[in-house]
């Protein structure tokens, strides 16, 4: 076999020359072709889940009022903005000085009027001298020497001081009681001075300071209870199938992605008179270092239902486009595919129509493609949370 000529070895550099070119350029194209970030459609646990907002907000605020009037010592004086306090711990004393006075004086008069009481015995004295009396009478009667209107009138006598005694007796006893009530009345009040805490909580406000004399039922300080609620507010239209007991995802703006676990713990009967929106309560788990401060906001999702799913795929993957909309990938291309959508949750979304488990569809920056774009793709693994 004879030799290639010349012009035939040229002829196969220039087309070898031509393949590499080419290659290069197919290769720089598609480096130049956009990565689309997708992910598969799988199947999974779809959740029907209603949004809402949620404030924690203190159980309840309770004004401390002094019961009787007075001035505030400094002693015992433990009221300061902020302060944590027990049920029945001591917050403020008034002065008891002139209610002590007071007290003794009626002590005194109470022992004096039960010495007295018990030294006269006038009566009993008298009623043994008529009770002698009407003995003698009844002798003399027997004897014939005392008429029948006598006796009788020595009779009633004795009836007479039995019946004064017993009213005396009642009298005194009536005295003796009285004095003693006033005394309890005035200890009531003396217990009253000492100004307590009627629960577990925190002092928010001080209105009254050691020195200021202060009238009854005039306020001392506004408490709010250690307990807080976390309360959430959904709307009219999500609110359909809320129930007591459902399980609840909340986060709170302090605490960024931080997903904290609860249920419904109560729905009030009530709406939020601002903005209309259903008031629910929400039992929230949460640790020592997450603590719920009351005024703090947050968003809450409430598990209405839970059901398998032949495909789910990430909300983020869902849009508008006259209708629902995905995008599909399909061997480097692009395609805007019409979905039926079932529920959506916070993570993902359940797909009723249009997709098949295995497909790929975009799940970032979904604003960058248009259907018929060619695109290498950045597979991700599924991020759909239906638990």
């Amino acid at each position: 076999m004879s030799a290639p000529s010349a012009s035939t070895r040229l002829g196969i550099k220039i087309v070898l020359a031509l393949a590499v070119v080419i290659a290069g350029a197919a290769a720089v194209i598609l480096r130049l072709r956009p990565v689309a970030a997708v992910e598969a459609v799988t199947a999974g646990e779809a959740i029907d889940a209603r949004p809402g907002s949620v404030t924690v907000v203190e159980e309840y605020a309770q004004q401390l009022r002094s019961e009787i009037g007075g001035r505030v010592l400094h002693r015992d004086f433990n009221l300061d903005p902020g302060k944590t306090v027990r049920r029945d711990d001591v917050l403020a004393q008034l002065d008891p000085g002139d209610l002590l006075l007071g007290m003794e004086q009626k002590r005194i008069n109470t022992a004096a009027a039960r010495a007295s009481f018990a030294a006269d015995h006038s009566r009993e004295m008298a009623l043994d001298a008529a009770r002698s009396d009407l003995a003698n009478a009844e002798r003399l009667n027997k004897l014939g020497s005392l008429s029948e209107t006598d006796l009788e009138k020595a009779r009633r006598a004795v009836k007479g001081l039995e019946q004064e005694l017993e009213l005396a007796r009642i009298e005194h006893k009536k005295t003796l009681d009285t004095q003693d009530t006033d005394l309890k009345l005035d200890q009531r009040k003396l217990e009253k001075m000492t100004i307590r805490s009627p629960l577990d909580g925190t002092v928010s406000l001080v209105f009254a300071h050691p020195g200021d004399l202060i009238a009854a039922e005039a306020p001392v300080a506004t408490l709010i209870t250690t307990n807080k609620v976390v309360e959430g507010k959904v709307s009219e239209e999500d609110f359909a199938g809320v129930a007591v007991g459902q399980e609840a995802r909340v986060t709170f703006l302090p605490y960024g992605d931080q997903v904290f676990q609860g249920k419904v713990a109560k729905i009030l009967p009530t709406a939020d008179p601002e903005t209309q929106r259903h008031l629910v309560h929400i039992d929230v788990r949460v640790d020592g270092s997450h603590p719920l401060v009351p005024g703090i906001n947050g968003e809450v999702i409430i598990i209405v239902g839970r059901r398998p799913a032949r495909t789910v795929v990430p909300r983020r993957a869902v849009f508008e486009l006259d209708g629902k909309c995905v995008f599909v990938v399909h061997n480097g291309v692009v395609e805007a595919r019409k979905v039926g959508v079932g529920y959506v949750w916070a993570r993902g979304a359940e797909i009723l129509s249009g997709l098949e488990p295995g497909e790929t569809v975009i799940v970032d920056e979904l604003e960058n493609f248009r259907p018929g774009d060619k695109v290498r793709i950045r597979e991700l693994p599924s991020d759909v949370e239906g638990r």
